[in-house]
């Protein structure tokens, strides 16, 4: 047996090396150099009769998708029976704590960065639908009611978007969704950041169970949030999804740097 392990730009040396060995009776392989880049998800392809190898892809297909689909509606369904008086008090609470609607939408990008709006309870004086710049949240942001303080600070804010689950725009766990404005400034900012919307964008997520919650406010915390989240998209599995989803309930609600 004859393994090639040419660079692909070798492509004359390959050809004679085959040529040649056409005239023996080993077997002859092909070691593709593809793995010195940075795969997403990589897997062996068949394209009408010709191999290939997909380097950035979605883990979500075929079987993959379906069973994160199953999970998504059995803890989605579960957790909004369990949260739903719960989302009664908060709804009355900022309706309460100031003038305005209950519920607003955000723009967000979805998977395969399409646009999705975002269901949040509201937390602040001013409506902001994320579809221009976008101030994130600060400490002491005079923008935020007192009771906008709380939801947010223990996610109780996030709460409505179990309905984006149910509806499908959205998954349990995946990686968090950003203000379009964010995106378009961070996608120059860090290499592959976009590789992050080839899954759906999750309420909670390997990032945040890592720490990384909350504000954003240099470059180094995004670039942390964006490793754990490209590191979910090519580990995936229902396991780690089930396992997120736990370790939330324990360390991923509360965060010193959600405002």
């Amino acid at each position: 047996m004859i393994f090639i392990a040419l660079p692909l730009r070798a492509e004359k040396r390959i050809k004679t090396l085959l040529d040649e060995l056409a005239d023996t009776t080993v077997s002859v392989h092909m070691m593709l150099d593809v793995f010195s880049f940075d795969l997403l998800s990589a897997r062996w392809i068949d394209l009408n009769g010709m191999p290939a190898i997909s380097i950035f892809e979605s883990p979500h297909i075929g079987i993959n998708s379906m069973s994160k689909r199953a999970l998504d509606l059995l803890f989605g369904t579960m957790i909004l029976l369990l949260i739903s008086i719960p989302m009664l008090i908060i709804a009355i609470g900022v309706k309460l704590s100031s003038p305005g609607p209950v519920l607003f939408k955000q723009k967000r990008y979805g998977v395969n960065g399409q646009e999705i709006g975002v269901l949040k309870f509201r937390s602040m004086r001013v409506m902001d639908a994320g579809d221009g710049e976008v101030k994130q949240a600060t400490k002491n942001d005079s923008r935020i009611t007192p009771f906008g303080a709380f939801i947010r600070r223990t996610s109780l804010d996030e709460l409505p978007q179990f309905l984006n689950v149910i509806g499908g725009s959205m998954s349990v766990v995946g990686p968090r969704p950003h203000a379009v404005s964010h995106n378009e400034f961070y996608r120059s900012q860090i290499h592959g950041y976009m590789l992050r919307h080839k899954v759906k964008p999750g309420i909670t997520g390997l990032a945040q169970i890592n720490g990384f919650r909350g504000e954003t406010d240099t470059l180094d915390k995004m670039e942390g949030r964006i490793r754990y989240d490209l590191e979910y998209i090519r580990t995936w599995s229902i396991w780690l999804d089930v396992k997120i989803i736990f370790l939330t309930v324990f360390k991923g609600f509360v965060d010193k740097n959600a405002y």
